[in-house]
């Protein structure tokens, strides 16, 4: 080969024949030599179209505590308080300190509207309490970090007080107490993003059958539980449609 012209020939990898670098097959055996004819500039030279390289993604500032490659995960403070607040409203009742009915809804509140707000971290049943801060630890813990802690807190909120507010509303002579509506909430928020991926057909890593099956316990509670309420579950599963839908399609995107 001339060295700055034209390539004078090319070798066949097939029968190792010198041919033309113009053609696009061997004319003594046939082999393919390349898909097309190659384009000539205007100094004779054979030109093939050179391929763009993948951009590099740029990587975000590392904030503080990470190291390159790694990011450090954020602890769930929102999910330890709740659950820390709701062992002790288990424990705090049972001493001489405040009765069951200071911090629990019996009766219709009235002018004592703050028992909405300490109902939910109240339980007179400790494994009541076990199933239910066991739940929101979980769920609460995986939305914390795949979301951020003011997602948990919402979905604690519309589900756990919001149905203590709802079965309030509703009975005559209401007794609720526990935050079995937040702990569904949560759930139900947590699952729907594997739920929307398996109608999809794709892959999931979630265990969706154990947790269909804590979702079961908790909300068969009221069976076992006098003041675990059917509504405050039915509106923590609404609350967890509701905020978990938006929350998947942000993550799917």
């Amino acid at each position: 080969m001339s060295t700055g012209g034209p390539d004078l020939f090319v070798i066949c990898k097939s029968c190792g024949s010198e041919v033309s670098p113009y053609i696009t097959e061997c004319p003594y055996c046939g082999n393919r030599l390349r898909k097309r004819a190659p384009k000539i500039d205007r100094d004779g030279r054979v030109t093939e179209r050179r391929r763009r390289r993948p951009a590099t993604p740029a990587l975000p500032r590392l904030r503080r505590g990470e190291i390159p490659g790694i990011r450090a995960d954020s602890r769930p403070y929102v999910t330890l308080a709740l659950v820390f607040a709701g062992i002790i409203g288990c424990l705090l009742w049972r001493t001489a300190l405040v009765s069951f009915a200071d911090v629990a809804v019996v009766g219709k509140p009235g002018s004592h509207w703050w028992r909405i707000l300490s109902a939910p971290f109240t339980y007179a049943n400790t494994g009541f309490a076990f199933v239910t801060l066991g739940t929101i630890a979980l769920y609460g813990w995986l939305l914390e970090r795949r979301h951020g802690a003011l997602p948990v807190l919402a979905l604690f909120v519309l589900g756990g007080v919001g149905g203590v507010a709802a079965t309030a509303a509703v009975y005559t002579f209401p007794v609720v107490a526990g935050a079995n509506g937040a702990a569904l909430a949560l759930l139900v928020a947590w699952a729907i993003p594997d739920l929307l991926s398996l109608r999809s057909g794709e892959e999931i890593e979630g265990d969706l059958l154990g947790t269909a099956a804590i979702a079961l316990v908790v909300a068969l509670m009221p069976l076992a539980v006098t003041h675990a309420s059917w509504i405050a579950g039915g509106v923590g599963v609404l609350a967890g449609i509701v905020v978990g839908l938006p929350l998947a399609r942000s993550t799917l995107r």
